[in-house]
């Protein structure tokens, strides 16, 4: 830490005041140090150790299906695929879908003007149907396309 002294005009009979200044340079050069250390080791963390991958004849592994979709119209009536079903209806044909594939993801929309409670007695059919996977779509703020929100299994506890 640099001290120095204030000298006061000639005409005021004020004492010399001690001055401290805090000296940043060497904390300065650290920095800089440093900035060029992280600059210099980062691409080398990020990058793996180099390896020659085997060759296989293998197919690729296929995409998992497409998610089907479960509306709840603004009405609170359920439908799949442009089909419109009451909430007893879509019961069988839920469990017809289960049976052919149990590990389906299901995604339930629900119109804004809709009471959760609504969308919540849909997600509580979709389960009793026998699916484990599934999921709410919400429209994030900036995006046109909805986003899928993961949700708890159909038989957790709420």
């Amino acid at each position: 830490m640099a001290m120095g002294s204030i000298r006061a005009s000639d005409d005021d009979d004020l004492d010399d005041m001690p001055m401290s200044d805090i000296n940043v340079t060497p904390m300065v050069d650290v920095m800089l140090v440093l900035l060029i250390i992280f600059m210099v080791a980062a691409p080398l963390m990020t990058t793996g150790v180099p390896v020659q991958l085997p060759k296989t004849a293998a197919p690729k592994v296929a995409q998992s299906k497409k998610p089907a979709e479960v509306t709840v119209d603004k009405d609170g009536n359920p439908s799949i695929a442009k089909e419109v079903f009451t909430m007893e209806s879509i019961v069988p044909r839920l469990r017809e879908m289960a049976a052919a594939d149990k590990d389906q993801v299901i995604l339930v929309r629900g119109d804004r003007d809709v009471p959760y409670g609504k969308v919540m007695e849909v997600m509580g059919l979709v389960g009793q149907a026998g699916f484990t996977k599934v999921s709410l779509i919400a429209q994030s703020p900036g995006a046109a396309a909805p986003a899928a929100a993961s949700a708890p299994p159909a038989g957790a506890a709420r």
